[in-house]
């Protein structure tokens, strides 16, 4: 037996990266799963790639009819929704002084009010039935600060707080909303941030990249695989008791600072 038998799930941003992987896993577990994802060609073949389990739907998550539609196309080929996770997101990166306001309200409508608008859109389906389960992708610039990604940063301390108001509104209607806060994840997400960072060290500005070479866990980044083990744990009935919890998958990157080492 699948720890989601019976299942049926939508995960969003599930063309690539996390949300590829935890849609894999979803069905792998016995779920029926609805990939969605503006990527239509990518998140397809991915869906395809699933079996009768699973199916895409193209979603622009800052998109109220689109998030209709997409809840109406889970019901027409699967039934109501049991668990949700809002894993779609975008990375700006640029120091402050070089922000944009028109790209950190975008970033802001992906990050934070897509979440929102997602989390509403299945209520009716597990209002109805008293259960359900919502996991929202953070990151561990949720729980910390980080240079040059001001933007993302208040976005997923935005869905941090977003989390935790809805665990406590929704919990009393038995529907869970947990975050899973990653150290690293989908490296497409990540390639504007080395390529900016390339770009100015090639102009001859003079940056200092630092890694996770202070992680407890061998100075990597969190692996796609790595943070859905954790998605699926929340998704599932063994996580009964849990709500309102931010979950870390980052190797101890935000436990403390190693000052000492062996070799």
């Amino acid at each position: 037996m699948g720890r989601l038998d019976d299942k049926v799930a939508i995960v969003t941003g599930a063309a690539r990266g996390t949300g590829a992987e935890t849609a894999k896993l979803f069905v792998e577990e016995g779920a029926r799963v609805c990939l969605a994802d503006l990527l239509d060609e990518r998140g397809g073949a991915h869906a395809e790639s699933l079996g009768k389990d699973a199916f895409f739907q193209h979603l622009d998550v800052r998109s109220e009819p689109d998030w209709a539609a997409l809840v109406r196309a889970v019901h027409a080929r699967f039934g109501p929704v049991d668990v949700l996770v809002n894993n779609a997101a975008v990375l700006d990166v640029r120091p402050i002084a070089e922000l944009d306001p028109a790209r950190v309200r975008d970033l802001l409508d992906v990050n934070l009010v897509g979440p929102m608008i997602g989390t509403r859109a299945v209520l009716p389906d597990m209002e109805e039935r008293g259960a359900g389960a919502i996991v929202n992708l953070g990151s561990i610039d949720a729980m910390e600060g980080m240079g040059w990604v001001a933007p993302y940063a208040a976005s997923k301390w935005g869905l941090r707080g977003f989390t935790k108001s809805a665990a406590l509104e929704l919990g009393q209607k038995g529907i869970r909303v947990n975050m899973v806060c990653p150290a690293g994840g989908s490296p497409e997400l990540h390639e504007g941030f080395r390529e900016n960072l390339v770009k100015r060290i090639e102009a001859g500005e003079k940056l200092a990249v630092k890694g996770l070479d202070h992680a407890v866990m061998g100075g990597r980044h969190a692996q796609p695989r790595d943070i859905a083990n954790v998605i699926l744990f929340l998704a599932s009935d063994d996580a009964a008791f849990c709500n309102g919890g931010e979950y870390l998958v980052d190797g101890g990157h935000t436990a403390g600072h190693i000052w000492f080492a062996t070799e």
